[in-house]
């Protein structure tokens, strides 16, 4: 059977209906480890620049990480291809139950490219890999697809990654989606699935996920699951999931509220995690996960009826309540299940409909442009309205599906302030304009405003400036409203959560990066772990540094894609507002805070430092050496799978 090292990478041409099987190298693994460090080197070296993300040209990449299917939170799946939202590097991670059922049928990695004449789905299973039909799963949501492929395939242990609604229409913002509630969101990977008349991909195997040293595979997963149990932060989030984290930021005035005009909702209590409590009927959570973070719900609504689902995270609880001023459980709970059932990305989603209702009530769009509709804050069914036309391309539904910059080309450069966005991507539904650390950290992400390629949460706790500084290798301050050594957090968690991604793990689960006192210990060393759980998975040997250094490399191949792609400096700043306008609400810390431009600019330069990246943000050339990410390198490494040619 194989192991880790020896499965395999499938080719799929859907144009020519053709599948190559071909072996992974070692070197790939050595160099990126896998799932999103392979997804870029893949991308990096495959696509040509400039290729329009909704090509046939454009290539889609689901990569599998490194130790997905062992028996603790690692589940992870990354699915990466060129942005058709931003034209940057589109990169989307996903939980649930794929990837361990990926490597069982066989593959870490499936590149498809072309497009399929008619609707059409892969069926991946022990080391085979099908082209089927789809015509008759065109148009159903995203459950009722992956229901509808167990019943085909007579298996209901079958999983799959489908899109919706919306990925059939191009929505630019569309997601992919696994189960009932996972979701590869952001980068807009269901518009190029549906750009290629991809429905599903379908995974079943038996083949056994082989591990190195399976006995100290199994006492690892047990001490490191044992040790996330004794943590405060398992106990919330096994009681409410993320939601937890809302009633700390509403409270600081770290959320926002009417699209970024306000950081505080009050009132707020219908908002709360407490407030999922009536409609909860139970937990669920991903492959391996003890933490069963997911609360599984039930609501009936006048408009939809009953409805079943799961969640909702921290992002779409802001984005359906403070975001649109709506104190309302329920609302948050109906439009959690709108965009996983059509396969919209909820966050940009919500962002569009809030820059909506802003420029409506400025006076900037009218009922004209908007096809009868009343913009206004606090109205959920205006919000239910605005999901649907989005995931249909329904009138003014079909300008906000087409994302920031599109939008604004079409409604006009007036609007262009009031829409918050770095890259192409809205920002998330934090209010972080009192934190430099946090807003560097998605302005500087690679996919656009993020928080999920850096987001250095220890920041707000207040721990000693000592030991800041010994955890991130020089000066720094413990106020969080500070600009002193802010570059060297998100430098650091960039390059960890570039290996813990690569490693199909889920960054919650890694409790370091989000509760002190698991890290506040003078033995604490996150890679010389992570090397150790490598070491036993796959036998190959890393130390602490070499780890740390596959981050780096993973993290520079990403920013060399964008640049490629013409991104640069002019690109890594947060929206003008947050330099123009002071928060209004809040503790007095927060309240009255805006980004300072002077301090900004100094702190990316600082940040490009620590990188090796010059002035513009462009990585040097002697970087490039040290990391081995030359031109010709890459096209050696990509060469041995796909020839010399590529």
């Amino acid at each position: 059977m194989p192991t880790p090292l020896e499965n395999k990478i499938a080719y799929v041409d859907l144009s020519k209906g053709k599948v190559e099987v071909k072996s992974l190298p070692r070197d790939w693994v050595k160099l990126f480890l896998g799932g999103r460090g392979i997804s870029a080197l893949i991308l990096y070296g495959l696509l040509r620049p400039e290729v329009d993300p909704l090509s046939p040209e454009n290539v889609l990449v689901v990569s599998v990480g490194l130790v997905a299917g062992v028996p603790l939170p690692s589940s992870r799946v990354n699915i990466g291809a060129k942005s058709p939202l931003t034209g940057a590097l589109g990169s989307s991670n996903c939980g649930g139950h794929f990837a361990p059922e990926l490597r069982r049928a066989g593959f870490d990695h499936l590149i498809i490219t072309g497009r399929a004449e008619e609707p059409t789905y892969l069926w991946v299973s022990d080391g085979c890999i099908e082209l089927r039909k789809a015509s008759h799963l065109w148009g159903l949501d995203t459950v009722e697809t992956q229901e509808a492929i167990r019943e085909e395939l007579g298996d209901q242990s079958v999983q799959s990654m489908v899109i919706g609604p919306a990925g059939e229409n191009l929505v630019r913002f569309a997601n992919v989606r696994t189960g009932v509630k996972s979701s590869a969101g952001r980068t807009g990977m269901g518009a190029v699935m549906g750009s290629k008349n991809l429905k599903a991909i379908a995974a079943r195997g038996s083949l056994d996920i082989e591990f190195a040293y399976p006995d100290k595979v199994l006492d690892l997963c047990l001490t490191f699951n044992e040790n996330l149990r004794k943590t405060k932060f398992f106990t919330v989030m096994q009681a409410y999931g993320s939601m937890h984290i809302f009633s700390y930021t509403n409270t600081a005035g770290m959320v926002r509220v009417r699209n970024s005009q306000s950081n505080q909702l009050f009132p707020s209590e219908n908002v709360e995690a407490e407030a999922i409590k009536p409609y909860s009927v139970g937990h669920e959570g991903c492959y391996g996960c003890p933490i069963q973070c997911r609360h599984k719900y039930i609501v009936e609504n006048a408009r939809y009826g009953l409805i079943y689902d799961e969640g909702p995270e921290y992002t779409s609880q802001g984005c359906w309540g403070s975001m649109m001023e709506i104190n309302d459980m329920e609302c948050i709970l109906v439009c959690n299940h709108l965009v996983n059932r059509l396969g919209l990305d909820t966050l940009e989603t919500g962002n569009m409909i809030a820059w909506a209702i802003e420029i409506f009530e400025r006076g900037l769009i009218d009922e004209k442009t908007t096809g009868g509709l009343t913009l206004r804050w606090g109205n959920p069914e205006i919000v239910y309205e605005l999901i649907e036309r989005i995931a249909y391309k329904k009138g003014f539904g079909a300008i906000l599906a087409e994302g920031p910059k599109r939008a604004i080309e079409r409604l006009g450069e007036a609007t262009a302030y009031y829409n918050m966005q770095v890259k192409g991507m809205s920002w998330i539904q934090s209010e972080d304009r009192a934190i430099p650390s946090f807003v560097l950290g998605a302005c500087v992400a690679t996919r656009g405003a993020d928080h999920l390629r850096s987001r250095p949460a220890i920041d707000l706790f207040g721990l000693p400036k000592e030991f800041l500084e010994k955890l991130y290798g020089g000066p720094i301050s413990s106020d969080y409203t500070s600009y002193e050594g802010k570059e060297r957090m998100v430098w650091g968690n960039e390059l960890e959560y570039a290996v813990i991604d690569s490693l199909g793990l889920c960054k919650f689960a890694c409790s370091h990066f989000i509760s002190p006192h698991s890290i506040y210990t003078d033995t604490f060393n996150a890679y010389q772990e992570l090397s150790e759980l490598i070491h036993y998975v796959t036998g190959l040997e890393f130390s602490g540094d070499q780890l740390k250094t596959c981050g780096e490399r993973i993290y520079t191949l990403e920013r060399m894609f964008n640049v490629r792609e013409g991104f640069t400096r002019k690109d890594d700043y947060p929206p003008q507002r947050y330099f123009d306008e002071p928060l209004p609400d809040g503790l007095p810390i927060v309240r009255g805070k805006r980004m300072i431009r002077e301090k900004y600019e100094k702190l990316l330069d600082a940040y490009y430092s620590l990188h090796g990246w010059d002035s513009n943000g462009v990585p040097k050339p002697e970087t490039l050496e040290k990391l081995g990410l030359r031109e010709d390198e890459i096209k050696r490494l990509v060469g041995e799978v796909f020839g010399s040619s590529s």
